[in-house]
């Protein structure tokens, strides 16, 4: 059998978001506007099977899908992929698997896949009270961080509007031309805040900024998963500005995201840096990610 996938574009957000919408999960990439944004960079295309989302990423013969998206049996979609792989001459492999999915997987087919561990996409994800608040001698050093910014600066919180986007913009340019853009992850990050802000209203994203004697230093881009859970997808500032970073963090979160139980911040991708900022704001839940592979009969 053949399935026809396709690359998703906004046009298709009516069809997608409803698959997304039925599940409840913590994972960053449960939104339409994940799938759209990276799409491109992780070439990603959808295909819906037996009216369950798939998502495939990659490209021929290496093809990876994600677990299928939906509310009906995923057992007989995983099967129809396999099917298609074997037709084509592709392995069957699968990314992104949380622990959940992995159980439910060696449930449904026992014995026939490979799982191998993928630190670098495992989730980071806390109670936004904690990023809110920053208790306790664990938060000591966060804490002293954005009093001295706070003291030291004359400061300011707004939210993203379509009149202060381009001067987001304008930060992440300079942040860009200040760190490097040669790779693609970091060009296809400034396409993504550029789109970001093109479909704002229309992906349901919220944004905050913060100022500095009234220049934008940071500013932050987000949405909400579901009602339990919120994902940051961008944040930038301003490196030599002491403490907006972890000042950025806690107001947008205060701001536009104490409503939410969860905050995931995404994974690191490998780099020592980011991890070890991300470890420092001590995740209740770090979720952990397989790689999948079809095991040779």
């Amino acid at each position: 059998m053949d399935i026809l996938f396709k690359k998703p574009e906004i046009e298709d957000q009516p069809l997608i978001e409803p698959y997304f919408h039925a599940v409840k999960e913590l994972g960053c990439e449960m939104t339409f506007s994940s799938l759209f944004l990276w799409s491109g960079h992780y070439r990603v295309q959808f295909a819906v099977v037996d009216d369950m989302l798939v998502l495939r990423a990659g490209e021929a013969p290496d093809f990876s899908f994600a677990y299928p998206i939906g509310t009906h049996d995923p057992k007989p979609v995983i099967e129809t992929l396999r099917n298609y792989c074997r037709e084509h001459g592709f392995v069957f492999r699968m990314h992104g698997l949380t622990n959940d999915k992995r159980a439910d997987l060696e449930q449904a087919f026992p014995g026939e896949f490979e799982f191998v561990s993928d630190r670098d996409s495992a989730d980071y994800i806390y109670l936004s009270e904690d990023l809110i608040s920053l208790k306790g001698k664990k938060y000591h050093g966060k804490r002293n961080h954005i009093n001295r910014f706070k003291e030291e600066n004359n400061w300011s919180y707004e939210p993203i509007t379509r009149e202060n986007m381009d001067e987001c913009v304008e930060l992440a340019l300079e942040w860009c031309r200040q760190n490097g853009c040669a790779d693609d992850g970091r060009l296809a990050e400034i396409c993504v805040i550029k789109n970001s802000f093109r479909y704002f209203e229309q992906l349901k994203l919220v944004g905050g900024i913060l100022r500095v004697d009234g220049k934008v230093v940071a500013f932050t881009i987000g949405e909400a998963v579901n009602e339990d859970v919120f994902v940051v997808h961008i944040e930038k500032a301003y490196a030599e500005i002491n403490g907006a970073y972890p000042a950025i963090n806690q107001e947008f979160v205060k701001h536009e995201a104490s409503q939410y139980r969860y905050i995931n911040r995404e994974e690191d991708l490998g780099m020592e840096g980011l991890r070890k900022a991300k470890m420092s704001y001590r995740p209740v839940i770090l979720l952990e990610r397989y790689l999948v592979t079809e095991k040779e009969s």
